[in-house]
């Protein structure tokens, strides 16, 4: 991109994780391509790294995942004042209540572009007086933005069919992803065989076990209950299949070879968030006693974890466009998925992965199970999985798809 704009933009959300993860690149390269990149989030140590990780200017305003009025309106005060001193030419939102206190805070402040990404929707499991609330928040939102980015075709159609805003505001960049997957780092061949090797020691998977991984938080809108539940079926079929309890050791041994030996192993990679959407008590046991249920916790670097296993299941209630599967399928990986948005334009039935009911460890069980037995199958999801994910979502797409629309919308102010 030769034109250079200089004009100030500012991204906020409501933890800087965020920023730093889910958009990690992202605002290094806009600030690269003539934008003075100013980061908005809570006050936190991940914001500072940011800071220094991106080379981007930051100002810490304290925002809360849950419904709190008053703190939401000294969020609302502190970000107007910010905006009115700084006179950036775009705010761009993300994540639910970054959105309302951003959106309107620009508006109130006059920002001329005020863009806002939806990248999941919490109300879609809401019910009752909270459905009500969070669905007025959401038009809120979507009224005080100049446009409004679904990182997905699933959430377009949702936004469109629960009238939160008109067709008019919505877009979906590229094909959808709010950052897209950096394919050079999330490849298989960034972890040695070695390192392999001493990471499935650490965690006593034997070289002919068949891993299923989940990564992400340990949450119930997860699915994480229906999936330890699915993994516990699975195993009693299994054994009422015959297959050996002794898993036939090969350090070299094919990924998919005699498979009727197999041992399953469920790995789960990621932190247990008990305050919003606690797990059952069964489910909790269950991980906690079942020598087969691998809980790691969470991970800086996930690839590793990737690395070691065969087979994604991510059986989320709700996603805007998960990271995580394009990262599996990027690291090799075939995924078992719900049928929800993002995760239905990902994959693929019968290509990269299958897509299963929402809510259903039967489901899941029977896709697992299909996964082991099957091997020609399971060889043909393996083998297009990265393919289909370099040829749609390689991250410096997504990034110059984003660019071109700042710099559109900046043109229209000029003109």
């Amino acid at each position: 991109m030769n034109k250079k704009f200089n004009s100030k933009l500012f991204r906020i959300t409501t933890i800087p994780a965020s920023l730093k993860i889910l958009l990690k690149g992202q605002l290094r390269f806009m600030n690269s391509n003539g934008f003075e990149v100013i980061a908005v989030s809570s006050n936190e140590p991940v914001l500072y790294e940011l800071q220094k990780e991106e080379n981007v200017q930051v100002y810490p305003v304290k925002m809360t995942r849950k419904i709190t009025p008053f703190d939401d309106l000294a969020a609302l005060w502190n970000l107007y004042k910010i905006l009115k001193f700084e006179q950036p030419e775009i705010v761009h939102t993300h994540t639910p209540k970054a959105g309302i206190v951003g959106m309107l805070a620009a508006k109130l402040a006059g920002v001329p572009i005020r863009m806002h990404t939806v990248a999941g929707l919490p109300l879609m499991e809401a019910s009752g007086l909270k459905r009500k609330v969070l669905d007025f928040v959401e038009k809120l939102t979507y009224s005080s933005a100049t446009q409004v980015y679904p990182n997905s075709k699933g959430l377009y159609d949702f936004i469109l069919q629960n009238k939160y805003t008109s067709a008019k505001k919505l877009k979906v960049i590229g094909r959808g992803s709010s950052n897209g997957i950096d394919t050079t780092y999330f490849s298989k061949e960034q972890i040695t065989r070695e390192n392999q090797t001493q990471l499935k020691k650490e965690l006593n998977i034997q070289p002919n076990d068949f891993v299923f991984v989940f990564v992400g938080r340990l949450v119930g809108d997860k699915g994480i209950n229906e999936l330890v539940e699915a993994f516990q079926k699975l195993e009693i079929r299994d054994q009422k299949l015959g297959i050996s309890s002794e898993p036939q050791i090969s350090s070299l041994q094919s990924p998919i070879s005699n498979s009727q030996s197999r041992i399953p192993k469920l790995l789960l990679v990621g932190p247990l968030e008990s305050e919003l959407d606690p797990l059952k008590e069964e489910t909790l046991k269950e991980i906690k006693t079942n020598p087969n249920i691998i809980s790691v916790g969470f991970q800086k670097d996930v690839r590793p974890y990737f690395a070691i296993a065969n087979a994604l299941v991510f059986p989320s209630y709700r996603e805007g466009f998960p990271n995580v599967v394009m990262q599996a399928g990027a690291m090799e990986l075939p995924s078992i998925v719900s049928d929800i948005n993002g995760c239905n334009e990902i994959i693929v039935e019968g290509e990269n992965g299958t897509i299963i009911p929402v809510k259903n460890a039967e489901a899941i069980t029977v896709a697992m199970q299909k996964l082991m037995e099957d091997k020609d199958y399971y060889l043909s999801l393996k083998n297009n999985a990265r393919p289909m994910i370099q040829s749609r979502y390689e991250q410096q797409v997504v990034w110059n798809a984003l660019l071109k629309e700042y710099e559109l919308l900046i043109s229209k102010l000029t003109n």
